[in-house]
């Protein structure tokens, strides 16, 4: 029985590397305010490397339990934020990710968006971007 749990154990290694490796996963924002976070966005990489990022919880918001993204337009317009798409479309680009479009469902607003693992792959920092000048938070793998 025991060496049995060990060899299960030594199976997943490869799969825990490649997940520190890689910003597939799950991941706590940061509210930039207070510090706390604030939402659980679920990372995922399509058949082409192609990430997107979607809202899987809400945990802390000023409009409620159950927000919903009022100043969006289009298909998200009035769309509650969880389950919502907020990030897509990036690729590998170099030690990072880029050329992405990130949403933010405060504002309604979307910016141009990339990703870099920091901390060993226990931190990702996404940024939106206009022009030149980008924000970046930085989100902490659950």
């Amino acid at each position: 029985m025991r060496i049995r749990t060990i060899l299960c154990l030594l199976a997943l290694l490869p799969m825990a590397a490649f997940a520190q490796g890689s910003p597939v996963g799950r991941w706590k924002t940061i509210d930039d305010e207070t510090g706390k976070v604030k939402s659980i966005v679920e990372v995922s990489q399509d058949a082409k490397g192609i990430l997107q990022g979607r809202v899987v919880e809400v945990l802390r918001s000023s409009r409620g339990p159950n927000p919903v993204c009022d100043k969006c337009s289009g298909a998200n317009r009035g769309r509650p934020v969880q389950g919502m798409t907020i990030l897509w479309g990036l690729r590998k680009d170099g030690a990072g990710w880029g050329g992405g479009t990130i949403l933010d469902p405060k504002d309604g607003k979307t910016y141009k968006s990339k990703a870099e693992l920091l901390d060993g792959g226990a931190k990702l920092g996404v940024s939106g971007c206009i022009a030149f000048i980008c924000r970046q938070q930085v989100w902490v793998r659950e």
